[in-house]
């Protein structure tokens, strides 16, 4: 990952007058969407840039050790070798930039990494995911306890209704909190944008995540009943974008929930270079929180190396 974000002082009277002009972000958002997207070899260019950035994902009540090796095997080997031999690609060690797995499945993911000679990361999602309601002590034992199992990144749920009612130096010491107990571990923080009512407040709790340091922001759980959309994205980036003009720190930038098809993927990376450049198409600064993504794109790689659509059972999870 990038280098870390330590971290300012909260600057509450900049908090207090951030105002988001929500007309002009609906409009940027509908000219991101309008634009042309790369076809045949830059389109599968751009579609395994996307697959090195994807945190693969299973959150689920049912996932056990056996799902969680699967979900570790499919990462490490993302696309199908005879297809990246295609498209001579097959040295380039193309894999995702991580697994994201629930706090108890860590032990599993590292294990099974460790065992097939990976240097994956584990990230965990942690601090009472998905709500955040959970005592504080208890969601910083829970951050502990993924780091001791080997997670070496930490994605961390705000509590919402800090953001809700305003209390923006009380979620600030909580994400401090948090980030102390990560250790070494890289702290990506999750804003659940869908329940945050406005832009204003989207843009405001990703300044206070970042001051707190952040060393991504990101959109949403999944569980949410509105989470990835681009003109929340595009306020995030903008908060990111100032956020680095004001300190020299680059902080990462993570969508998630509901990105399934190759064709969404394609925009949000270039919303990604359009609004924080080329720097940040990397899996340093950008993340894609997915979990069915991935069987997407390697269709559509299928269809570009075969000129055939793959049926979906040729091409399973793992």
């Amino acid at each position: 990952m990038s280098a870390r974000n330590p971290g300012i002082s909260l600057d509450l009277e900049y908090i207090s007058k951030i105002k988001v002009n929500t007309q002009t972000v609906l409009k940027r958002a509908q000219h991101i969407q309008g634009q042309k997207i790369p076809t045949k070899q830059w389109q599968a260019a751009w579609l395994l840039k996307a697959v090195t950035c994807i945190d693969l994902t299973t959150l689920a009540g049912d996932d056990t050790p056996s799902n969680i090796q699967r979900l570790c095997l499919k990462a490490i080997q993302p696309v199908e070798y005879k297809l990246l031999k295609k498209m001579d690609m097959h040295d380039k060690e193309v894999t995702t930039a991580a697994v994201c797995v629930y706090p108890s499945r860590v032990a599993d993911a590292a294990k099974l990494l460790e065992a097939a000679k990976s240097t994956l990361p584990v990230a965990s999602v942690a601090t009472g995911f998905p709500a955040g309601q959970t005592p504080l002590e208890t969601r910083l034992q829970e951050v502990r306890m993924a780091v001791a199992d080997g997670a070496t990144e930490i994605d961390i749920v705000i509590n919402r209704t800090l953001a809700l009612t305003g209390q923006w130096e009380a979620m600030f010491d909580e994400i401090r909190q948090f980030r102390m107990v990560c250790g070494n571990a890289h702290m990506k923080t999750i804003l659940a944008v869908g329940e945050l009512g406005t832009f204003t407040n989207v843009y405001k709790a990703s300044m206070v995540a970042m001051m707190a340091g952040s060393d991504f922001i990101k959109t949403s759980t999944g569980k949410e009943a509105i989470n990835a959309t681009y003109s929340v994205a595009i306020v995030m980036a903008r908060a990111i974008r100032n956020y680095y003009l004001f300190t020299g720190y680059k902080v990462g930038f993570k969508p998630a929930g509901g990105i399934r098809t190759a064709q969404e993927c394609l925009v949000w990376l270039n919303l990604i270079k359009e609004e924080l450049g080329n720097d940040w198409l990397c899996p340093h600064l950008f993340r894609l929180g997915a979990s069915s993504l991935l069987t997407d794109i390697e269709r559509q790689l299928y269809h570009h190396v075969t000129g055939q659509y793959a049926a979906y059972d040729e091409l399973p999870m793992a």
